[in-house]
């Protein structure tokens, strides 16, 4: 898949694919490279560019929200995730931080409860490339943790459901020594409870953080934050097994 741009406009069209807008029709190339000017049949230029990250969170097929790339960043920066790295994930979604986490050249099993969201995420991973990083299962990951507490160790546990806690418990069971554990949540009561199953299961640097993030404004009369929108996204809970 690539990204055909004209101004402010982006189109998501695979090799072959046409193509239609106000500003005439054209045929995406077979061979078309990041970079290429294509132009339509009433003149117009589109410029083709390759898909990154911040590119799957605006063009992949949503089912629900997805996570934002600003926590995406800190679950990557607080856990270390990198290449080679095995990851459980639950909560898959849209898909977004297993796209991101497969684009880094990790290997994800994710599990989603929603057999529906599920298949709009396997879609997602052809989309985003990544579809021999990422297996995305259809099912409730607690029917499954005593099959993946005997399989190899992961590196990451990242969670972005109402019962992280009760995962977070097998954590010890699931995660390789050293290993991370991420939990995303909307609320923090559920955040208090990760962080009580994280202490209970003998976890250590249990933090949880806050995320917020102000846009900044410049024009002739000054420079201040944006008045816009919302600034708080939700909360992080990160705990090592170590």
């Amino acid at each position: 898949m690539i990204l055909l741009t004209h101004g402010d406009r982006e189109y998501l069209r695979a090799p072959g694919a046409e193509l239609h807008t106000d500003l005439g029709m054209l045929t995406v190339p077979e061979d078309v490279e990041s970079g290429d000017v294509l132009e339509t049949h009433l003149g117009d230029e589109f410029v083709a560019r390759e898909l990154r990250g911040p590119d799957l969170f605006n063009h992949l097929e949503r089912t629900g929200a997805p996570m934002m790339p600003r926590d995406i960043g800190l679950v990557i920066g607080h856990t270390g995730a990198a290449a080679d790295d095995s990851v459980l994930d639950a909560g898959t979604g849209t898909g977004v931080l297993s796209a991101y986490l497969g684009r880094l050249g990790a290997s994800v099993t994710t599990y989603e409860q929603s057999a529906d969201f599920a298949e709009v995420a396997r879609e997602n991973m052809e989309t985003a490339g990544v579809e021999d990083h990422v297996d995305v299962r259809s099912g409730d990951i607690k029917a499954d943790l005593d099959s993946l507490t005997e399989s190899e160790p992961f590196d990451l546990l990242t969670l972005d459901t109402e019962d992280a806690p009760e995962i977070v418990d097998s954590a010890p069971d699931l995660l390789t020594y050293g290993g991370y554990v991420a939990v995303y949540s909307p609320f923090i009561e559920n955040s208090r409870k990760t962080v009580a199953a994280a202490e209970e299961a003998g976890l250590s640097g249990i933090v949880t953080i806050e995320t917020i993030q102000r846009e900044m404004m410049f024009d002739d009369r000054g420079s201040r934050p944006s008045t816009a929108g919302v600034g708080h996204t939700g909360y992080l809970t990160f705990a090592r097994n170590s």
